[in-house]
C-alpha cells in the first residue's frame, strides 16, 4: 500500500513540476517581461496543435511566456509566436 502511495505522490509531483516549466500564452506582451525572440512553427491542422507546438518551443528556449502573434491556412497551419521572458 505504501508503494501504491508513494507512486501517485510522484506522479502528482512530476506533473506539477512540468506544469511549471510549460511557457504561458498571454494575450497581451506582459509589462513586467522583454520580447527576447520571435519563433514559427508550421505543419499543424488545428489552432490547438499549433499553440502546442508553439508553446514547447517556447519551454525549449525556457522563456516564462509566449504571445501567438500571427496564423493563417486552412489544413497547413503556419504560426509564428513573441517569446517573453
Amino acid at each position: 500500500m505504501k508503494r501504491i502511495n508513494r507512486l501517485v505522490v510522484a506522479a502528482l509531483l512530476s506533473s506539477l513540476s512540468f506544469a511549471s516549466v510549460a511557457a504561458q500564452s498571454v494575450n497581451c506582451a506582459p509589462l513586467d517581461q522583454q520580447k527576447i525572440e520571435v519563433i514559427s512553427a508550421t505543419g499543424s491542422s488545428t489552432l490547438t496543435s499549433l499553440e502546442q507546438q508553439l508553446s514547447a518551443r517556447g519551454s525549449n528556449a525556457g522563456v516564462k511566456s509566449f504571445r501567438i502573434t500571427s496564423t493563417s491556412g486552412s489544413n497547413n497551419l503556419p504560426g509564428t509566436a513573441a517569446l517573453y521572458n
